[in-house]
Parts: structure tokens; sequence; C-alpha cells
């Protein structure tokens, strides 16, 4: 028990629950803004830049302190409001830094006001414009050092709080996935403990890749998996049904003094977003849908048109060669047309360049009894395809295959981004939940192209295709798109 309340004081020592570590970022930031004003006070009246300072205006740097002094006193309490100091650790640098430059502008605003509105004073102006430009840039600066000394730490497994996670359930492996997938939190998930059988394709979905997380053991052994395993803090995700196992997972987690997460019954929806309001004190939980849709449709929409009409542009020449290897190699039509299933379950002709003989669809159900076969019940997959031709071969390892499905892009059937687009037959073996990637449009890359490709599980594949869904953004997109050079290059997962 002593280790344990030794390790619990270490990590609340790490992470800002004593006072300690709150304490020394308030002083850090007020060195800086002093240091900030100093810097400014050289560059104005040592170096002049901005005007010559005549002997009369010239003032020592002494002559300031009142000014830093209110400064100082002003920009800290702007920053402790808005909650600088107790920030979560979740918090985004671009949220942070918002922080500081809303709440730098706010405070050199007011000194400005008090100083010039005084009759005590008289400075030149510049120099708080250069203060305000350095103060910022080097509260900024500390920032972005500490939080790459953390990641630095971090990527080591140093600083980290070790994780355990009470629970297999959807809620469960979403907050597994989310912590496994953002190690800049400083979360080390060793393991979850769970009373129930799992199936055999149990797994997490991260961002990057699927992972299956050790299964450690039974609710009942959580005090001896938490010594074993030297665990920090517990997240209880149990179904709100288990009223009696959490009530004794609380208890356990308080006799040991070990720091605990109750994760709400809500995440059991397939449901990423929440609002909290209040209502006379009541407060009121609203959910949004986690579909692409409204304005985030219409700017995903855009995006696609701009990329497509660039790709399309550029690649004019590398088609037409395409084209014509294709023509010399075999006989046989360049492009070849599939009907794809669509976002709401909508057909549409998917374009590709052909990389098969003619008639290579007669031969599919024979192929699938090949001990080559790679597939599953639902996906057709098969490594050294006798079906291709040689610049197939090529095609298919490159991806450059796919590049006529810009066309769809450029139509709508598609999106640059997005599920892998499924055939009719394939979406006939769905289950119920498969049918949940059928809400965002098909994409000419996405997760399961960044994340292996043909050698993804089709669960595999469709919960990377959920977890896209669910959290979408540009500049996910962005991010993906980046990923996909590389994937294509080394040709991983491609056949």
């Amino acid at each position: 028990m002593a280790e344990l309340t030794e390790r619990s004081a270490a990590t609340a020592v790490r992470y800002g629950a004593t006072p300690l570590v709150p304490l020394a970022r308030v002083a850090s930031d007020l060195a800086l803004i002093v240091l900030g004003f100093a810097l400014a006070y050289h560059v104005r009246y040592i170096r002049e830049v901005g005007g010559e300072v005549s002997r009369s205006d010239f003032r020592p740097l002494g002559a300031f302190a009142p000014v830093i002094a209110l400064l100082s006193a002003i920009l800290l309490a702007i920053f402790a409001l808005r909650g600088l100091y107790r920030l979560p650790r979740w918090t985004g640098f671009l949220d942070e830094a918002a922080l500081v430059i809303g709440g730098a502008l706010t405070g050199f605003g007011a000194l400005v006001v008090l100083v010039f509105y005084s009759q005590h004073f008289y400075f030149s102006r510049l120099i708080f414009l250069y203060a305000l430009v350095f103060v910022v840039a080097l509260l900024i600066a500390k920032r972005v050092a500490l939080r790459g000394t953390q990641a630095w730490l971090r990527a080591r497994g140093r600083w980290v709080d070790r994780v355990l996670v009470i629970g297999a359930g959807p809620a469960a492996q979403r907050i597994m996935g989310a912590l496994i997938g953002q190690p800049r939190l400083g979360y080390e998930v060793v393991g979850f403990v769970e009373d129930a059988p799992l199936p055999p394709d149990w797994a997490v979905v991260t961002q990057t890749r699927v992972v299956r997380p050790d299964h450690l053991g039974a609710c009942r052994d959580l005090n001896e998996v938490i010594r074993r395993y030297a665990v920090d803090e517990v997240i209880i995700a149990l179904q709100q049904t288990a009223h009696e196992q959490i009530l004794w997972t609380v208890e356990q987690c308080r006799a040991g003094r070990i720091a605990f997460t109750l994760v709400p019954d809500l995440f059991e929806l397939s449901l990423d977003r929440v609002e909290i309001h209040a209502l006379n004190g009541l407060p009121l939980i609203s959910v949004q849908d986690a579909g692409i849709r409204g304005w985030n449709y219409v700017l995903k929409r855009a995006f696609d048109i701009v990329f497509a009409l660039g790709a399309l542009a550029l690649g004019a020449i590398p088609f037409a060669l395409i084209a014509v290897l294709i023509k010399l190699d075999t006989p046989g039509p360049v492009i070849l047309k599939q009907t794809r299933v669509g976002r709401g379950g909508r057909h549409f002709t998917c374009y590709k360049f052909r990389s098969m003989f003619r008639d290579a669809d007669k031969m599919q159900a024979q192929l699938a009894q090949s001990a080559e076969y790679a597939g599953d019940r639902v996906m057709f997959k098969l490594r050294d395809d006798p079906r291709r031709t040689r610049v197939g071969r090529w095609l298919r390892r490159t991806s450059l295959d796919e590049l006529p499905q810009f066309i769809n892009i450029l139509k709508g059937d598609m999106s640059v981004v997005g599920p892998r687009p499924a055939v009719p037959p394939e979406v006939a073996m769905y289950e119920p939940w498969h049918l949940q990637r059928l809400d965002v449009p098909p994409g000419l890359t996405g997760l399961w192209q960044v994340n292996g490709r043909s050698n993804l599980t089709f669960d595999e594949m469709v919960r990377l295709d959920l977890f896209y869904a669910e959290h979408w953004s540009l500049g996910l997109d962005l991010r993906i798109i980046l990923r996909t050079i590389p994937a294509v290059l080394t040709a991983r997962g491609a056949y």
C-alpha cells in the first residue's frame, strides 16, 4: 500500500494535482514576461528600432519597473482566470496558444489604457508593441519546448500514467483506442479486465492501427492486477446496469488510493460529440450524429472537387501513357467499369484502369477455393492473382489503377478520403453494424489504405471506417492523404 501511495503522489506532482506544478508554471511565465519586456526595451531604447530616441525621451529600464510589475500582475491574473494553469492534459497546443494570445492582447490593451491615461508615464508607444510580440513569442516557445520534452519522454515510457480499463464493451474500446492513439496524452494502457468471454475478432481501433490490448483477468482480480502491473489510474467503462460492480470497483480504488475515472454509459451510443448544458441547475446532455453532414459535407465536397481537378490536370500525361501501356500489353478496354455501392447504399459506376485479363470475374469463384486465397467471407483477396496482366501487376502494386476514380470524385460518387468502395455482392453479406460504413462517401484512399490495405481483415477495415466517420475533420483528411504517399511507395499490403 505504501508503494501505491508513493506512486500516486509522484503522478500528482507530475500532472499538477499538487500546488507545486501550477506554481512553477506561474513563476516561469512571470520570468518570461519580465524578459520579454526587457528585450522590447533593448530593441526600442538601445537599438532604437522604430526611430531615433532623443536624450530627452530616453528612459532607463528601471523607470519601467512599475509598468512591468503592473503588466505581470494583469497577465497572470487573466491567464489564471481563463484557466491556463489548470488545463486538462488532453488540451491541444492550438487551444493553449489561443489562450495565451487572447490573454496577452487583453492584458496589453488594459495596460496601454492605464499607462497613457495616467499623468505619470510618458513612454514610447512602440515599446508596448515590441513587448507584446516578445512576451507572446516567449510564452508560446516555452509551451512548445515543454510539449516537445514531454513527447520525447513519453515516447521512451517516462512521465506516463499506467492505465487499467475496466470493461471491454464499446465504451471501453473507444477509451482504449483514444488513449493508445494519442501517446502525447501521457497514458500507457497496460490492459483491461472483463468478466465476459470475448469474441475472436475483438479489437481496438486507433487512427493508425488496429490493436488488441492485453486481457489481464476478471474484475474480481482488480487489486492483484493493480499491484502486479503498477497501475496509476483506473478507467471504469462498464455498462450502467452493472451497478454493484461499478460501486465495488470505486470502493477498491478509493481504498487503494488509486485515481479512477467513470465513463458514462452514453458512450455506448455510436455518437461521438456530446454537449452539456444546464437548465435551473439540471444537466442536459445533447448528442450529435457522427456522420459527415451539413456544412461538414459541403466543406468536404468542395475540397474533393478542387483536389480532383488538380489531380486530373497534373495527371493528364501519365494517364495517357498508362492507357498506351495497357493497350499494348493485352487486348481489351483501357478503362474498367464496375458497379460499386456508395453513400446510402446507392449504386454507381466506378472507373479503374484495367489490370486483369478479359472475363476475369468468371474465374473468381474458382480462385476463392485456392490455397493462395487470402480473403474472408465478405471480401475477395488473392495475393498472386493469376488474372492480372503484366502491366496490371505494376498498376495494382502502385495503386495507379485507381487514378480514373478522380472522375468519380468529380461526379460526386466518391470522395478523396473515405471507406473502400464495396461491390454489391459484398454488401449483401454485411452484418448490420457493417452497414454504418455506407453513411459516408467511399474514398480513393482512407485509413484502410494507410494501415495495411489488403493485410487487414474486413472487420478491421470496417472499424477503421467507423473511426473515420466519427472523427472526421478536414485536418484528418489531409493527414491521411500525406500518409498515403509512403504507403503507396512502399506497396505495403498491396496485391
